[in-house]
């Protein structure tokens, strides 16, 4: 070879590695999330790359839909932002949402939708340069078809743990009924016209103490390992706790997991709360699809449906006793939770379930309702229904009357906990009992 075919040849060589090079940087479509874009009078960073980060995709947050939003019948919310706070139980490098149109029955077009880290506590505007533009399949407009729900591709953000994220969406037509989750305890707000993109909050002058359309946030963790989904009633819900503080027993639990993180036996996961008020096991309520639907019919959906799911905690069954007009058969609540722990089984989880506390001095109270609560706990307490249970009952009863609830930890009504008496819940749950798969036989 001679010395100029040499020096082509090596041309050549270098020619090569720079095209692939430059192909590689375009398919990779890196974006450090400082590009941006103008919409809607705002800039707000745009990021459709997959993120760069490794982790575990887990939940941070998440509400159960529970039925079509009173007075949203007709028009939905069309030509108004929606725009939710919600609190994470967990920090991330990346985001998604999902968005629910359950209970509308028509289709739900959202044409655009953000997600931004809140600037400060039960607050609508976005702290610096964390506004992020969602988008569906690539695009910014999604249409949800009636009993459907969509998941958002990846945006790149910090979320930390323990704070407020915005979730904003628009959508411009008539919707029919929104999906919505009732007991949020948290002031969301709204916004005429597309603000969604707006980051200094001075638009959303209405509050709303209701999520809507938004079931879920999920994030990119490099701090937690797998989702405990938490499924209840009221009692979960939070029903109750100080609006905006974010004391629900799963907030304080939730807590409680990222300090314990490390410790021996004590998994890392992140904590979702998947409480509905007035939820039973067995019975739905009305309408079709039903709203607040039994703990049976949703248990598909708003637990093993959830992202990285590795636990179940199920704390059901006052409800059914409640609300059942003559004496139920305390036999009929305990299969049912057993159904819903097989369920969880037949997926490897481990279920951790908690005994049912007192209610005397409530308006629903019977002695023969009494009875039916004691019968279900004797057997959880025996270990004939979960594979490990926590005793709700024995922590938050008082002492001198087991019937009821000790009276610092009562709100008032006789049945829910104040925030003290949820705090309390958390503080007895053995954060060791979530370690492990469901055993081969219960």
């Amino acid at each position: 070879m001679t010395r100029r075919h040499g020096y082509a040849l090596l041309a050549a060589l270098c020619a090569l590695v720079l095209a692939v090079s430059a192909a590689i940087y375009v398919g990779v479509g890196f974006d450090d999330g400082h590009k941006t874009e103008t919409f809607t009078g705002n800039r707000a960073s745009r990021n459709q790359a997959a993120p760069a980060s490794t982790g575990t995709w887990v939940g941070a947050w998440s509400a159960a839909p529970v039925g079509g939003e009173p007075g949203t019948e007709t028009n939905g919310l069309a030509g108004r932002s929606v725009r939710n706070v919600v609190h994470t139980g967990t920090g991330g490098t990346s985001a998604r949402i999902t968005l629910s149109n359950l209970y509308g029955q028509q289709p739900l077009t959202i044409t655009h939708a953000s997600l931004a880290v809140a600037a400060a506590a039960n607050n609508p505007a976005a702290a610096a340069d964390t506004m992020r533009r969602l988008t569906f399949g690539g695009t910014p407009s999604v249409v949800i078809q009636p009993g459907q729900q969509v998941l958002s591709d990846v945006v790149r953000v910090t979320v930390p743990p323990d704070t407020d994220v915005l979730v904003t969406t628009y959508s411009p037509t008539p919707s029919g009924p929104v999906t919505f989750h009732p007991q949020a305890r948290q002031i969301s707000y709204t916004a005429e016209g597309d603000r969604t993109e707006d980051v200094t909050g001075e638009p959303y002058t209405t509050q709303t103490m209701y999520w809507r359309y938004l079931t879920a946030l999920d994030v990119l963790s490099n701090e937690s390992d797998g989702t405990v989904v938490v499924v209840g009633d009221s009692l979960t819900d939070g029903v109750t706790s100080t609006v905006g503080a974010n004391r629900r027993w799963t907030d304080v639990l939730s807590q409680r997991m990222r300090e314990a993180a490390g410790s021996d036996d004590v998994p890392r996961y992140s904590v979702v709360n998947q409480g509905i008020s007035g939820n039973q096991i067995l019975a739905n309520g009305l309408g079709r699809p039903a709203e607040n639907p039994s703990g049976l019919s949703r248990f598909q959906r708003d637990v093993l449906g959830r992202t990285g799911v590795r636990a179940v905690v199920i704390d059901l069954g006052v409800n059914d006793i409640l609300r059942n007009p003559g004496q139920v058969n305390p036999a009929t609540i305990i299969d049912g939770q057993r159904k819903l722990v097989a369920q969880a089984h037949a997926r490897g989880l481990r279920v951790v379930g908690a005994t049912l506390m007192p209610f005397q001095g409530h308006r629903g109270y019977r002695d023969d309702r009494e009875a039916v609560r004691e019968a279900v706990n004797a057997q959880i307490r025996a270990g004939r229904v979960y594979d490990a249970y926590v005793d709700f009952d024995e922590a938050l009863r008082d002492p001198y009357n087991p019937r009821r609830l000790r009276s610092d930890y009562d709100s008032g009504d006789h049945l829910h906990p104040s925030d003290k008496g949820y705090a309390r819940m958390a503080e007895v749950f053995d954060l060791k009992s979530l370690k492990g798969a469901a055993p081969a036989e219960l």
